[in-house]
C-alpha cells in the first residue's frame, strides 16, 4: 500500500461523519457544552422600566426648573415595586433595578436631592428620562441569544438562565474508547522490569479528548496478545470511536492490525505520508470508527491532533477546519522529503499580534518533553524547498 497523503486520510476518516444525537441537561452541566438549536429569549429584559440609580423616580415636568420641591409617596425597591401611581407634585424613593412607578418617567439620583421627612427638593435639573432602564433594553421577546452550534461558555450561561431557561439541548459528548498495546507498558506508580517503560499515551490522549468535547473511557493496557487484543476491542463496541496505541505497524509484536481483521472490521489504510505518525491506521465498523495511532508517544499525540480532534468536532457539529496561522521564521529550514512534515516549535506573539517560530534543533519523535514545551507545530508540505530565516511559514498552535 503506498503512502497516503493527510488530507486524503483526513477526507476518508471524516467521510460520512454525523452530529451526534442531542441530550438535554440542566443549565449547571452545560458549560463547554455544544448548543444544539437557538435559545430564544421568552420574555423582555428587564421586563419594565427600572431605575439605574438610587435615587427618585418623578415626572421630568416638575423638575425643570429647580429647586423643585416634592412630596415623597412611598418607595419602589428591587422585587417590591410600588403600587401606586406618581402624580404632580409626587416622587418615590427608588433603587437601583427596581421597577419605575406609573406616572413616573425620570429618575434623579439621591445626590442631587435635598430630603427633609416626606418634602424632597430636587436641587439640579435631569434630563427628560435620566437613568432609567427601559423595559427590554438588553432583549426583547423572540430575540435570538444564542445560536446553535454555540460551545456553551459561563457567559452563555448567565444569558440563558436570565432568559429562563433552567435547561439546554446540547450535543452528546462522543464516547471515545482508549486502547494501549504492548508488553513494554506499565501504568505510572507499578514497579517496572528493566525493559518496560510507562505508559502515558492513554493520559494525555484522556485529555485531549476531553479538551475537544468527547468522552473518554480507559479500556487499560493489553500485553502482545492477540485473543487478548480482541477481547478488549471488542468492549468497545458502544464507542462511536476507538483509538489505540501501539501495535499499529507489521512487526512480529504489532498484533492491533491482525486483531482487527480477525474481529471481522476492514482496514480502510494504516500507512500516512507525514512526520510524525506514519503507522496510522484507519478502520470503520458500521458508525464506530476506529484510530490506530503510533505508539510513540509523540507521534501518537500529533495524530491525534491532525486527525482525532476534527472527527470530534464532526461529532459535535462544529466545523473540523484547523486553524493555522502564519509565522516568522527564527532560523532557516532545510528542504523537507516525501511526508508532510509536523516540526515541534517555539511559537511567540507579538504586541502586534504577529507570531514569530523557531523549530526545536532536535526532532526525534520520542521526545516528549520538547512536545510539552512546543507552542505549535510547523507544517510543511511534501517536497518544500528550503526556507530561509524572515520567511513566513504555517504553524497549527498546539491547543491541548
Amino acid at each position: 500500500m503506498s503512502l497516503l497523503s493527510v488530507d486524503e486520510a483526513k477526507a476518508r476518516i471524516l467521510k460520512g461523519v454525523k452530529p451526534a444525537a442531542a441530550e438535554t441537561v440542566g443549565i449547571e452541566e452545560a458549560l463547554g457544552r455544544v448548543l444544539v438549536r437557538d435559545v430564544k429569549a421568552t420574555r423582555d429584559q428587564p421586563p419594565f422600566d427600572s431605575s439605574a440609580m438610587d435615587g427618585y423616580a418623578v415626572k421630568f415636568r416638575d423638575v425643570t426648573v429647580p429647586p423643585a420641591r416634592l412630596l415623597n409617596i412611598g418607595m419602589s425597591a428591587a422585587g417590591h415595586a410600588f403600587g401606586g401611581r406618581v402624580k404632580a407634585g409626587q416622587a418615590v424613593r427608588i433603587f437601583t433595578g427596581a421597577p419605575v412607578p406609573d406616572g413616573a418617567d425620570t429618575v434623579v439620583i439621591q445626590e442631587n436631592t435635598k430630603v427633609q421627612g416626606a418634602a424632597v427638593t430636587v436641587l439640579h435639573a435631569p434630563r427628560q428620562g435620566q437613568n432609567i432602564r427601559p423595559r427590554g433594553l438588553d432583549f426583547a421577546r423572540g430575540d435570538v441569544l444564542l445560536r446553535g452550534s454555540t460551545i456553551l461558555g459561563a457567559r452563555d450561561l448567565g444569558l440563558a438562565a436570565a432568559a429562563n431557561r433552567s435547561s439546554l439541548a446540547v450535543r452528546r459528548h462522543p464516547r471515545v474508547a482508549i486502547l494501549a498495546t504492548g508488553d513494554e507498558l506499565v501504568r505510572p506508580g507499578a514497579r517496572p522490569r528493566a525493559d518496560q517503560i510507562f505508559a502515558s499515551n492513554g493520559y494525555a490522549l484522556k485529555g485531549l479528548i476531553y479538551r475537544f468535547g468527547g468522552k473518554p473511557f480507559d479500556l487499560g493496557i493489553v500485553g502482545d496478545d492477540l485473543r487478548a487484543t480482541m477481547r478488549a476491542i471488542g468492549r468497545a463496541r458502544d464507542a462511536d470511536v476507538l483509538v489505540t496505541t501501539g501495535g499499529a505497524s507489521v512487526g512480529m509484536h504489532d498484533l492491533v492490525q491482525e486483531a482487527l481483521t480477525r474481529s471481522g472490521i476492514k482496514l480502510d489504510f494504516w500507512k500516512i505520508a507525514m512526520r510524525p505518525g506514519k503507522p496510522l491506521m484507519f478502520a470503520r465498523e458500521g458508525g464506530r470508527r476506529i484510530i490506530g495511532l503510533p505508539g510513540n508517544p509523540v507521534s501518537a499525540l500529533v495524530c491525534a491532533r491532525i486527525f482525532l480532534k476534527p472527527l470530534l468536532s464532526g461529532l459535535l457539529g462544529l466545523p473540523s477546519d484547523d486553524d493555522l496561522v502564519e509565522a516568522e521564521l527564527e532560523a532557516p529550514l532545510p528542504a523537507n522529503d516525501q511526508r508532510q512534515d509536523y516540526v515541534r516549535a517555539k511559537l511567540a506573539r507579538a504586541v502586534d499580534g504577529s507570531y514569530r517560530v523557531s523549530a526545536f534543533p532536535k526532532q526525534d519523535s520520542s521526545m516528549q518533553r520538547t512536545f510539552a514545551e512546543a507552542g505549535g507545530l510547523i507544517v510543511r508540505e511534501p517536497f518544500a524547498p528550503a526556507v530561509k530565516e524572515g520567511s513566513l511559514v504555517r504553524v497549527l498552535p498546539l491547543d491541548f
